[in-house]
This record gives structure tokens, sequence and C-alpha cells, in this order.
């Protein structure tokens, strides 16, 4: 990948990834999430999947936890973890210019805007500090100030999607030159009132209170809150300065279905030609694939038209490839769930293992494919261990990101 020249402009960097953080309703951690996961665990409890585990005070103090909406300070600690692993806690290893931060969110501080909204219908003062702490842009703000990451430092916003636009993003400033390292991932935390009526109301939630991906009985999502950062570097002055490597971002597919403002196209064409996009992206073939981490709602619509994606896209591979959910261990967390499915499958390919989706008993005709249900199976190791992960949000978004993990 190293060596490839696109449109003959120049040769793109190799992008490696150093370092990961994660905080699920799994617990705190990203070998939490992954063993747990992997275990057959749920972190999902009265029908929402809350990080119970979270304390803010834990990684910040208490006056920066107050400067924060709750989005933030997850990613804030997702953050604390990924580049502790990458070995960044002391000093950073590049300049600071050449660094950057790139977080992506569905919602943003949804909390700040309906609690200050309260304040107004009380006839209380609004916070000096309610547009900083609900913007959303305002978990790379933070993990810039935090640690001095002076390059490009922005917001993604594509839904459910954002976290994969954000590590996608992120990977492209790098091989094309503008920065050497990026901070980049996502945070959600919209366990809130107003979100739950909303999606209530557009008849998006799981009346049962249960993520069953791909399973015929699925009625709907549960929502959940999280965040996951990685810690991606350009692949040689990751090895110059003796970095240990996590794996590397082969490729990057993202498309627009322009086919309805909430429901995804039902033939998954726009799903499809995302995942063709980054195999084509890493100079892969279908059968190069050994595992994919599905965008997999446990919605009607989107399990059936992702199945319909991948089928188009993997061609006769399809069913010989594993593919699960996270979404059924945690739920759905919106704009950080790409980065959580990113980080989850990063440490999959590690371990050689393909994560089951829980709640998976009853089939449906024409889902399929090999969804892992309900216990992990090994994955085949004798070669590299590469995988997709979706992520398809509301609009038309489509992201696929293409993983190779190194061996544990």
């Amino acid at each position: 990948m190293a060596d490839d020249t696109p449109h003959g402009a120049f040769p793109v960097r190799e992008v490696v990834i150093t370092g990961v953080g994660a905080v699920t309703p799994l617990g705190l951690g990203a070998r939490t999430l992954h063993e747990r996961w992997s275990a057959g665990q749920s972190g999902i409890t009265a029908g929402e999947g809350a990080c119970g585990d979270f304390n803010p005070t834990d990684f910040m103090s208490r006056k920066d936890a107050r400067r924060a909406d709750r989005f933030t300070q997850l990613a804030l600690a997702a953050g604390a973890e990924a580049l502790a692993e990458a070995g960044w806690s002391d000093e950073r290893p590049y300049h600071p210019d050449r660094v950057g931060s790139v977080i992506g969110s569905g919602i943003g501080g949804i909390g700040t805007i309906e609690q200050n909204h309260t304040q107004l219908q009380g006839e209380r003062p609004v916070s000096p500090l309610a547009v900083p702490l609900m913007m959303g842009n305002a978990g790379a703000a933070a993990l810039s100030l935090r640690y001095d990451l002076q390059g490009p430092v922005f917001g993604v916003m594509s839904a459910c999607a954002a976290g994969g636009h954000a590590i996608g993003t992120a990977a492209r400033l790098i091989q094309h030159g503008d920065a050497d390292a990026v901070v980049t991932g996502g945070a959600e935390a919209a366990l809130t009132p107003l979100t739950r009526a909303a999606f209530s109301a557009m008849n998006a939630l799981s009346v049962m209170g249960v993520s069953r991906p791909f399973d015929a009985r699925r009625d709907g999502f549960v929502l959940s809150e999280g965040s996951a950062v990685l810690v991606l570097e350009d692949g040689d002055l990751a090895r110059a300065r003796g970095a240990r490597i996590l794996g590397v971002v082969r490729g990057y597919g993202m498309t627009g279905d322009a086919h309805h403002l909430t429901a995804p196209d039902t033939e998954g064409r726009g799903g499809a030609k995302a995942i063709a996009g980054a195999m084509r992206d890493a100079g892969i073939g279908p059968a190069d694939v050994t595992y994919v981490n599905a965008h997999g709602t446990s919605t009607p619509l989107n399990d059936r038209s992702e199945t319909a994606a991948l089928k188009h896209a993997l061609g006769d591979f399809a069913p010989r490839i594993p593919v699960s959910s996270t979404k059924s261990a945690i739920g759905h967390t919106l704009g950080a769930s790409g980065a959580i499915e990113a980080v989850a499958m990063l440490l999959a390919l590690r371990d050689g293992i393909a994560p089951p989706t829980l709640g998976w008993e009853e089939a449906e005709d024409g889902l399929d494919l090999d969804y892992v249900p309900n216990h992990a199976k090994p994955l085949c190791r004798d070669r590299p261990r590469i995988g997709l992960s979706n992520s398809f949000g509301f609009g038309g978004h489509n992201v696929t990101l293409c993983l190779e993990g190194t061996p544990a």
C-alpha cells in the first residue's frame, strides 16, 4: 500500500494502529470489550446499554468534567487508554503541528442541550459553557487541548457512520501527508429523554428491549452509549520509534444511498459499493476477507439491506465469511458505533476469533450468511487477518473500513 500512487499524484503512506481505547456498556477498556463480547456476555440492561462502570472523575478533574458533555468525557477516557498503549503518555513522539484529532459523533452534546432547555423552562440562566459543551466537535477539541495536538482537528457528524468516517478521514490525512499521526474515533452519550422519545416515535427502538441482529424476531435497535479511540501513525515513523503495531488501516470506502431520509436502500446497493470501495482501496478481493463486523442494528430493514450488500460485494465468498454484530452485545452507540466496532474487529483479528452475534436463534428467508450465532468461532489463521467493518447511517451514509490485524 505504501508504494501505490493514486491518480499519479504521490506515494501513499502506510497507516498503522498503535493504540486503542474504549468505554462501552461491557465495561472500561478495549480489551474488556473484546474479551467479554467474545465470551458471549451482554452489556444491555433493562433495554439499554449504559456505561455503568464509567466515572468521569476517574479520568479527569471535577472541574474538567463539568466543562465537558458526557460524550466528550467518554472520548477523553477512551483517548487516555489509546495514547497510553501507543506509548504517548509522557511525551508526544511527533511535533504538535503534525498530530491531529478527528472524532465522530452522531448527535454530540444532546445531554447539555436538554439540561439547558430545562433550565430555560424554569427561567434559570443557561450555562456560559453550553455552546462549547454541546458542539459536535467538542470531543476532537478536548483531546487536542489535553494533549497539545495542533494538526488537523475537527469533528465528523454523519449519523451512525460518523465513527467510521472519522477513522477513514484520519487515515487519509496521514496517507496524503497532512499529518504524521491522528487520534481518532467516535463518542456518543444519547441516553436522554428526548433521544429515547424521538427514536421511539419513528418505531426504531426494540419494543422488547432486545438486540438480536439478523434474527427473524428482531424488532428494532437498543439505544446505548460509549466511545472508542485509535491512534493512527505513519507506518515508517511508527516503526522507527519502536512502536508496537496492532494493525494496519488497509482500505476505506464511502458512498451515499440518495434513497431515503432514514431507510436504507432495500437492495443494499450503496452499502455494496462502500464495501467494494474499501476492498479496492486495500488492494484485496473477497477471497482475502477473513471476517466482517456488520453494522447489524437488529432492525428489520437494515439487517436485510446489509445482507444484500454483502452478497453483492463478496459474491460466492459471502456465505463462507463469518459475519457478526457488536451491537448484539452492547446495543447501538449511534455515531460512536463505527469506532467501537473497528476496535472490536481489530482485537478479534489479532486473536484470530470471530465474536458471536448474541440472540440469534431463528433464521429468516434471505438472511443466510454465517452470523456466528451465540458462540465465538476461530478465524482462519494461516493467512493475513483482514476484516471489513460496516457503518451505515440515517441519510444514506455508508462507510466500510478494511483493517488488517497483526497476530497478538
